[in-house]
């Protein structure tokens, strides 16, 4: 099998059995982060295997095979590879279960809830007790437990709600921010200004909870507010808004009835002067930080 730039080459690998073997397939930044991580803590590493390299033998002379590729080329890879019955094959792709490894006896799969941005950012993400999603064979364990990591076990059955929470947690909350970002931008206001009240949300949501944590004119049923928000927003950014205004009524358990004529000043016409129309929610008390 053809092989390229190789952790720890074959020849230099201690001969002692406990040292425990594996292959990673895939040099992007998911495979070069657990090669690093993985040598790191004593693992003897094969590879990355890059595109263009042979996979049929990856199996051969090593305990763990560890597919590091896109979750759409999970499954052709691992049909790549000639079965081993000894040998785990294993994937870190969060929204695919074991049934993309069938034709293995032994699979596995290791999902780190830790972004891989490059390999040296992502080998100490890692390595600073990471969480994981695992299923399958006991080695998924063995590979947390190595890593100092924490771990959860994710059936297939459940694989796509775990994913999806993940894609919130993370893509999503980023997307927001990008929203946040832009929305400062018409005001004049540099992003960078709400860096302090990012870490605090986001700090508070999880020593707290996120409903205990939420604040904000949503929460306190400030519908007036909103309706100024909405006014104010260019359109584009005014489906998002609402969206995620609902979303914040619904943690703080308000009724969506609440919101009814919050939307009325979204065109800034609800009023001759152009501001929003009075409401009850208008002779609420705000929270200090938005005074």
């Amino acid at each position: 099998m053809a092989r390229r730039g190789l952790v720890t080459a074959p020849d230099q690998r201690p001969a002692d059995p406990a040292v425990p073997t594996v292959r990673i397939v895939g040099g992007g930044r998911a495979g070069g982060s657990f090669a690093r991580a993985l040598a790191a803590r004593g693992w003897a590493v094969d590879g990355p295997i890059g595109r263009g390299d042979v996979v049929r033998d990856a199996a051969a002379g090593v305990e763990l095979v560890l597919i590091c590729v896109p979750d759409a080329q999970v499954a052709s890879v691992g049909a790549s590879i000639e079965p081993s019955p000894t040998t785990v094959i294993a994937h870190v792709a969060g929204s695919l279960g074991l049934d993309v490894l069938a034709s293995h006896p032994r699979t596995a799969s290791v999902h780190p809830l830790v972004s891989l941005p490059d390999p040296e950012t992502g080998a100490l993400r890692l390595l600073d007790a990471a969480a994981f999603a695992v299923a399958g064979d006991a080695m998924a364990k063995r590979v947390v437990e190595s890593l100092g990591g924490r771990f959860v076990p994710v059936p297939d059955a459940s694989r796509a709600l775990y994913h999806a929470a993940a894609c919130v947690a993370s893509n999503h909350l980023v997307a927001l921010l990008g929203q946040a970002e832009r929305i400062a931008a018409q005001a004049g206001v540099p992003f960078e200004m709400y860096a302090d009240l990012i870490r605090g949300s986001v700090d508070n949501a999880l020593t707290l909870g996120p409903a205990r944590a939420l604040t904000g004119p949503a929460a306190r049923g400030d519908e007036a507010t909103i309706a100024r928000h909405l006014a104010a927003l260019d359109p584009l950014e005014r489906a998002g808004y609402r969206a995620l205004a609902a979303e914040a009524r619904r943690l703080a358990g308000r009724d969506a009835d609440d919101a009814d004529g919050s939307s009325a000043a979204t065109d800034g016409s609800s009023a001759t002067d152009g501001s929003a129309p009075t409401r009850a929610a208008d002779r609420s008390t705000p929270h200090p930080e938005e005074r």
